[in-house]
């Protein structure tokens, strides 16, 4: 990130952006579009709607916790028709309610999926979502923003039309670009969507990719970073940097279960990313974040919207491996019981 800057509508950008254009087609493992955008991850989710949709569309939002609400809200902004499909906090969607809803509902426009729902620690079955959705004419829009090369995803071999993930996710790179994948199906889509867009204009995107540049000045130092980051990738191997999550993410599992924590999230759909934990009864969940952060110096996250204060987060996604789980457990099991939470001695549990 500390190179010089260089001219957006030159010879570098052109080479960088169609470089690192490539390797992301990869990692979504796409033969089709993939556009890059100095966006968080909800500014791509919102090119991801207002793309593909009309005002008035009946589309179906599936969401098991705050992240599945964003993107029906996002629906619901720009007048569709939004029905919401909820499950319960710390479950997964039920592929067969989905299917019932489409077969109530055969014009439904899309169907609106956030595959890892990190508020709640939660991976949906988004292949056997995706297999209920092909048997009709629904857009499957997908948020894979704390999912994407942390947890398996196949854009072409699934069928997932529109697919969208941010930097600073599992990618690890800093903040403030979104990754939008573009299946054909989603562009005949795009012909006759009436939803107004302009920064967020795909065609237009895609247009400007065609020239090796970008519609609007992108953030050329995050660029130069996730080109980096993806190298870092390539390095690895996308197959075992998945096996890396779910490795780190078994070992934060057990580690919180060792401390006599609960986890939150069951344990088939429990996220390889994110571990959701509910706090100690009496004990405030952002006190158990604030402690470890202050005097400990790791960072964990507290719970969202209605589970603020009843929860925290271990995030595990990014260049992250298992000596930082250890380290994180470490500190949890001498800061609990600064809080009043009796943590059980190893072997007598």
């Amino acid at each position: 990130m500390s190179k010089p800057m260089i001219n957006h509508r030159g010879p570098e950008f052109a080479k960088l952006i169609a470089d690192m254009t490539t390797s992301l087609k990869a990692c979504f493992r796409t033969s089709g579009d993939v556009l890059t955008l100095t966006s968080s991850g909800t500014g791509g989710l919102e090119a991801s709607i207002v793309n593909f949709l009309s005002p008035g569309d009946h589309v179906l939002g599936v969401t098991v916790g705050f992240f599945g609400d964003r993107i029906a809200d996002i629906a619901q902004a720009y007048g569709a028709d939004v029905a919401r499909l909820e499950f319960a906090a710390g479950t997964g969607a039920d592929p067969g309610a989905i299917r019932r809803h489409l077969s109530e509902r055969p014009d439904t426009r899309a169907v609106l999926v956030t595959h890892n729902e990190s508020s709640t620690g939660v991976t949906n079955p988004l292949r056997d979502i995706a297999a209920i959705v092909r048997e009709t004419d629904a857009l499957l829009i997908v948020d894979a923003v704390s999912s994407l090369v942390g947890i398996d995803v196949r854009v072409d071999d699934w069928g997932l039309d529109v697919v969208t993930t941010a930097s600073q996710k599992a990618w690890a790179a800093p903040p403030g670009l979104a990754m939008v994948s573009v299946s054909e199906r989603a562009w005949r889509a795009n012909g006759s969507a009436q939803m107004p867009r302009y920064y967020w204009d795909l065609k237009v995107a895609k247009q400007w990719l065609g020239r090796g540049q970008t519609q609007a000045t992108p953030a050329i130092p995050l660029f130069f970073a996730l080109n980096e980051a993806l190298s870092l990738i390539k390095r690895e191997g996308l197959e075992d940097a998945i096996a890396r999550h779910a490795r780190v993410g078994a070992r934060a599992r057990a580690g919180a279960v060792d401390l006599g924590l609960e986890l939150f999230a069951r344990p088939d759909v429990a996220s390889n990313t994110v571990t959701a934990i509910k706090a100690p009864p009496g004990i405030d969940g952002n006190a158990i974040v604030n402690l470890v952060r202050d005097e400990y110096g790791i960072e964990l996250a507290g719970g969202q919207g209605p589970f603020a204060g009843k929860i925290f987060r271990i995030g595990h996604l990014g260049w992250v491996d298992e000596s930082d789980i250890d380290e994180t457990i470490d500190a949890l099991r001498v800061a609990l019981p600064r809080l009043g939470f009796k943590v059980p001695v190893v072997g007598k549990r």
